[in-house]
């Protein structure tokens, strides 16, 4: 079963996506802050990490650096609100950004998208 940590400082986008992904057949981790996740990171092996860019503290941006720089295998996907450039987001994914997933999102279309990503 393929491991998927989701990181978000608001426990309702957690468990809603949990949720999703859960019913989706993958097993997740729950973080709710990126030291949070840098931490779990450090004992827990994931395929993919869904990551938020706007928390307090650490941001999704930074975590994402940290996460290139130490594990560069794992796969990352930014969960956010803000809309970007399409040049912005190929940038991004040069730079082994998985994907950038519009908060809100439906069951169907995280589902894919996560299954897309897994599979490539």
């Amino acid at each position: 079963m393929k491991k998927i940590m989701v990181v978000d400082n608001e426990p309702d986008i957690v468990d809603l996506t949990r949720t999703v992904l859960e019913l989706g057949g993958y097993s997740v981790i729950p973080a709710y802050s990126g030291e949070e996740c840098l931490r779990k990171l450090e004992h827990d092996h994931v395929d993919l990490i869904l990551l938020d860019i706007m928390m307090p503290g650490l941001s999704g941006w930074d975590v994402f650096n940290r996460i290139k720089k130490r594990s560069p295998e794992v796969k990352v996907a930014f969960m956010s609100v803000l809309e970007i450039s399409d040049k912005r987001k190929q940038v991004l994914l040069d730079e082994g950004l998985a994907e950038y997933i519009m908060k809100p999102f439906d069951k169907d279309s995280l589902l894919e998208t996560v299954d897309r990503i897994l599979n490539q």
